[in-house]
């Protein structure tokens, strides 16, 4: 049994790692890009990322890794006070704030308000682009977490 929590441990450290990583490109570049476009042209442009962004591969990783990390919350709390276990807790809280919790409570709804055109563009960048920083930096950190958790494990 314990191959098997270390395989769903590895797939939620590198999951947390994909999503910082998607993440951190739309805030290093891609919001950059469309900040150099007039205001129409980079708002479409945003609403078109949002239609295929709620496609797989990035729903399949987004979920996945959110259930992937519930599923460690609930065996480092099983575990508790075991090695590892506080590192891989507080790396899968870390994670699911960032990809499911800002996504969910700040991301989407600008997304929504862009879609019906009931925002001005530059209203969504000043709020998109903090809550994008915040999904980078909490996904990144919960990454580190758990690899020290794993690590703390052996």
């Amino acid at each position: 049994m314990t191959r098997f929590w270390d395989v769903l441990t590895a797939a939620s450290v590198v999951g947390s790692g994909l999503l910082a990583g998607v993440f951190f490109a739309f805030s290093a570049f891609v919001m950059s890009g469309l900040r150099r476009l007039p205001d129409q042209a980079g708002a479409a442009a945003m609403r078109s990322f949002n239609v295929t962004a709620q496609r797989p591969p990035l729903m399949i990783a987004l979920f996945g890794v959110t259930a992937l990390c519930v599923v460690v919350i609930v065996r480092a709390v099983a575990a508790w006070p075991g090695p590892g276990a506080g590192w891989l807790l507080a790396g899968a809280i870390l994670t699911v704030v960032g990809a499911f919790g800002v996504t969910a409570v700040v991301n989407v709804p600008l997304n929504n308000r862009l879609d019906a055109d009931t925002i001005p563009w530059s209203q969504y960048l000043a709020g998109w682009d903090p809550a994008n920083h915040a999904r980078t930096i909490l996904c990144l950190a919960g990454c580190a977490l758990l690899l020290v958790g794993v690590l703390r494990q052996q």
